[in-house]
């Protein structure tokens, strides 16, 4: 059943279909050998010399035509319906160095070549075959108008036909072994390259480096809003009848923290779908004191020590120190509750320094021990920017230490 296998296997016909494109593509540089031969004839006198003339130009335009981007993309197309994509993941179009633009093109010539001789015979065989079946009935095989091959009648040339039978059966073997063939010449020559490879590796490993980066914003800032909103909302529902005036500002931080977290979330959600985001640039800490004033809106006394010129501080850094700020007031909302906060920024000529100090509430020794997601985030922030980080207890408080170079030392 093996032997027979290429006769009804599907790849078979579609090696076929492609070696029949590459005769139709073929079809448009014969007539250009056509014209170019007659034209030469008077300049180089003899046939030989100008089908040899003609051939190599005839091959020149068709290496000149195989760089061009829409070939490529013919080529590749064709490679990948028609010879079971040897190359899965390689994107064609637009080559951006010489040896693709290369091997590309060995891979049109070659299909274009292959593809015209395999036309040409898929022509005859089948012709021919129609008429040796007419042959032990009428004499003869009339291959041309002129001249047929007289064979003898009945039985003596049931051979013929046979042959014939057995000539198309070899053609499809035929077709069957340089489909086979051109399918690893194509994996080979237009398959992703080791430099390739590595460079679509390192663009994978930025693309989620920068997805685990954007799950930290949103870890940060909608943490930090839930926090505030769950705070403000139990405050709100207390004193919903004994203090109105208190029970509005509650709402407010409620709506300006959910209103800034929507913003962050649209913000970072553009950014996985590749949009532009249309939102503000990110918050940074010329933004700090927006959030000190809705963390004091949830009820947390916070006094903060600015020094220096937060503004001179580079716009990445900028943005890094905020959102570590913002953990650390949501850390302290959400393990301490409503207790005293103290938090400094120090944004010296060469070094950053942020310090944020509160008292341990009831519930943050067993909370906190593990240092959960919020903390293992600061530490990753930290340490892309080269800087470090202290977190711990110290006389009865919770305090994180965060230094950055920046400037000179940067």
């Amino acid at each position: 059943m093996r032997l027979f296998g290429p006769l009804v296997d599907r790849a078979t016909y579609r090696r076929w279909v492609y070696f029949i494109l590459g005769g139709a593509l073929s079809v448009p540089y014969l007539l250009f050998a056509a014209i170019v031969v007659p034209s030469l004839l008077p300049l180089v006198v003899t046939v030989g010399r100008g089908v040899v003339i003609a051939l190599i130009t005839v091959v020149l335009v068709m290496v000149g035509s195989s760089f061009l981007p829409a070939v490529r993309v013919l080529e590749g197309a064709a490679v990948r319906e028609l010879l079971d994509d040897p190359v899965p993941g390689v994107t064609f179009g637009p080559a951006g160095n010489w040896p693709v633009r290369l091997r590309s093109s060995a891979m049109f010539l070659l299909h274009v070549g292959s593809g015209c001789v395999v036309s040409l015979v898929s022509l005859f065989v089948p012709v021919a075959f129609g008429f040796a079946i007419a042959a032990p009935f009428s004499g003869r095989i009339a291959l041309s108008t002129e001249d047929p091959i007289l064979v003898p009648k009945g039985w003596v040339s049931a051979w013929i036909p046979a042959a014939f039978l057995l000539g198309l059966v070899a053609l499809a073997y035929g077709v069957w072994i340089a489909g086979a063939v051109l399918t690893r010449v194509a994996k080979s020559l237009l398959g992703i390259s080791a430099a390739e490879r590595i460079a679509q590796l390192e663009k994978r490993t930025e693309q989620l480096a920068e997805r685990n980066r954007l799950a930290r914003e949103l870890h940060d800032s909608v943490g930090h809003a839930l926090s505030v909103v769950t705070i403000q909302a139990g405050a709100a529902r207390r004193t919903l009848r004994s203090d109105p005036d208190f029970t509005e500002q509650a709402l407010t931080a409620i709506e300006e923290s959910a209103r800034a977290a929507l913003d962050d979330l649209d913000h970072v959600l553009g950014l996985l779908r590749d949009e532009a985001s249309g939102r503000t640039p990110q918050a940074g800490l010329g933004e700090l004191s927006s959030l000190i004033e809705a963390t004091r809106l949830a009820g947390a006394e916070v006094a903060a020590e600015v020094r220096g010129e937060p503004s001179s501080v580079p716009p990445v850094v900028s943005r890094e120190a905020y959102r570590i700020l913002q953990e650390c007031l949501t850390n302290a909302l959400r393990h301490a509750g409503k207790v005293p906060v103290t938090v400094l920024v120090d944004a010296g000529a060469e070094l950053l320094r942020l310090r944020v100090s509160n008292p341990l509430g009831a519930a943050t020794a067993p909370s906190r021990d593990g240092g959960g997601r919020g903390l293992r985030g600061m530490a990753e922030r930290v340490d892309v920017l080269g800087g470090t980080i202290t977190a711990g207890r110290a006389d009865g408080r919770w305090e994180v230490e965060v230094a950055v170079p920046w400037g000179k030392r940067r």
